[in-house]
């Protein structure tokens, strides 16, 4: 059994994207955002076009990255994953330098994180960012840097946790899936089985509780395929 998370207002409590644009961006990121919300680009195109739009050092950048929180309940909850086996791995349609700094700043630095990847050239002044092509978007429906559906690949049982757009596609996939925000509406419209949570103490209680029955219904049907 494998525990996919998304990362932006999900582990984070902000957006991490939406924090370095609207601190570092040319006003034009609100209205490639704009377009994507009306689905006029897919997600992969407007960060590509928003990230290229950033207009700060390296070091500044890092210097705002330090203001992000993350859920005050996800540490407990990654410690829970890992001893219980359960591999825990990140999948984000953001950015992977965003996350991992983020995340290396609470101590977790363990944790599979697949995202668009950033390349930078120049340190000391101004950057210039783009955003490498990656594998992972090949073929992606919705038109995203990172396919979510592809990395949950339904080769196992597997849970999904996740609050927003990025998330609608691959809920459907996900043997269970945790939803808030939008996401959870999602699930609703669309009639797709989930469990509301509000943050990771509350989605680790109501975890434990679901587990053991995962784990029986597992036996249960390697043991009719063995018979």
């Amino acid at each position: 059994m494998q525990v996919f998370s998304d990362f932006d207002g999900t582990i984070s409590i902000q957006d991490v994207t939406d924090v370095v644009l609207s601190c570092f961006a040319e006003p034009e990121w609100e209205d490639l955002e704009q377009q994507w919300k009306d689905g006029l680009i897919g997600s992969r195109e407007c960060m590509r076009r928003q990230i290229s739009l950033i207009r700060a050092s390296r070091r500044e950048l890092d210097a705002i990255l330090d203001t992000v929180a993350i859920d005050p309940g996800f540490l407990a909850f990654r410690d829970y994953c890992r001893i219980n086996g359960l591999p825990l791995t990140i999948v984000s349609d953001g950015v992977d330098y965003f996350i991992r700094h983020v995340l290396r700043r609470n101590g977790i630095t363990d944790l599979p994180v697949v995202a668009n990847l950033l390349q930078c050239s120049g340190v000391d002044g101004v950057a210039s960012y783009t955003l490498a092509p990656t594998s992972n978007s090949a073929g992606c429906s919705s038109g995203s840097g990172v396919c979510k559906c592809r990395i949950v690949s339904g080769r196992e049982p597997e849970i999904y946790i996740g609050d927003g757009r990025s998330d609608f596609c691959v809920a459907g996939r996900a043997d269970l899936v945790f939803a808030k925000d939008k996401l959870a509406d999602y699930c609703g419209d669309e009639n797709i089985p989930f469990i509301a949570f509000d943050d990771f103490a509350d989605l680790l209680s109501k975890m434990k509780a679901v587990i053991p029955s995962i784990a029986r219904d597992r036996r249960a049907v390697l043991q009719s395929k063995i018979a």
